[in-house]
């Protein structure tokens, strides 16, 4: 087994099987999915921060066995920060706890990469200096396209979404999925719980279904998606996760959970070749020109122009 010794931020880590093929579609190492999370780290970690993270590991790359990981790694280093969150289990069990890590900058990032976590999910509430859960700062709609609806439909109903929202006076901001369709997040002020703010995502997706029923369903039965875009309302409760943005996806190729400009969604809506999702090395030549494109879901303003913006 290679290993290396690296030193990122002051903390000594141990990095293992750099040139492990973790894609074999596009021969994309670990050396490489590394190399993506520090460069990508900037405006990455600003999205996971305050944050409990699950993970997905594929340890032998994405056309082998994965599986979720949401308590801290057995022998995470004691400098890697935690949180500690009351769950109770699938079938409504006893109350129990989950000792979930929060990435707080690129030593505790390149950690878990290094464990082969291609993804990185989070909830849409933080936890506060003393790890207790704080109420959702944001809210989340998944559009999730049922064949042979994909992503030019997604974008067609975002921009149904993003007004849905609006005349609820909530700016929006896009994330195509690096799967199959596009997320939907903005920001909350603190006030809601999660049951509140996913009854408010609810209604979005229920209004919309009911003006738009042969594009538009908000029931979770898979039968009823064919052809139209699944609005996912059910990933705000305090229990689920979604993919961060700027996370690698598991899939065939290195796609990237990808923050967008509407522009590039009106793009998309107008014509099926319009958008796509992104590889890992676009993402970054994304940043590179655009800045961060998700940074206004922060809820402070920053939020950059983007691409065809006017």
């Amino acid at each position: 087994m290679s290993e290396i010794r690296a030193e990122i931020d002051g903390r000594t880590l141990r990095i293992t099987n750099l040139d492990k093929v973790l894609y074999p579609v596009t021969g994309t190492t670990k050396a490489e999915v590394l190399d993506y999370y520090v460069r990508i780290a900037p405006v990455l970690l600003p999205h996971l921060a305050g944050r409990a993270v699950t993970r997905i590991r594929w340890p032998h790359g994405v056309q082998q066995a994965s599986f979720f990981e949401k308590n801290l790694p057995a022998g995470a280093p004691s400098w890697l920060s935690r949180a500690s969150v009351p769950t109770t289990g699938s079938r409504g069990g006893d109350a129990g706890e989950l000792t979930f890590p929060v990435v707080d900058g690129v030593a505790a990032l390149a950690y878990l990469v290094n464990l082969a976590s291609l993804e990185l999910h989070t909830h849409q509430w933080t936890v506060d200096p003393d790890g207790e859960p704080l109420p959702p700062n944001r809210l989340v709609i998944d559009l999730d396209p049922g064949e042979p609806a994909g992503l030019p439909e997604c974008c067609e109903v975002a921009l149904l979404v993003r007004d849905a929202l609006a005349e609820r006076e909530l700016p929006s901001y896009p994330v195509t999925s690096g799967s199959k369709g596009l997320h939907l997040y903005a920001p909350l002020a603190g006030a809601l719980t999660p049951d509140e703010t996913t009854a408010l995502a609810h209604e979005v997706a229920d209004e919309l279904e009911s003006a738009h029923p042969k594009l538009i369903t908000a029931t979770m039965t898979k039968s009823r998606r064919a052809g139209k875009v699944f609005l996912d309302w059910s990933q705000n409760a305090g229990s689920k996760t979604t993919i961060s943005p700027y996370s690698l996806r598991g899939r065939e190729r290195p796609w990237v959970a990808t923050p967008r400009s509407w522009a590039e969604i009106v793009d998309g809506a107008e014509d099926p070749l319009g958008i796509e999702q992104c590889l890992f090395t676009e993402v970054l030549a994304r940043v590179e020109e655009y800045g961060d494109l998700f940074a206004g879901a922060l809820g402070d303003g920053r939020s950059e122009p983007g691409p065809g913006a006017q």
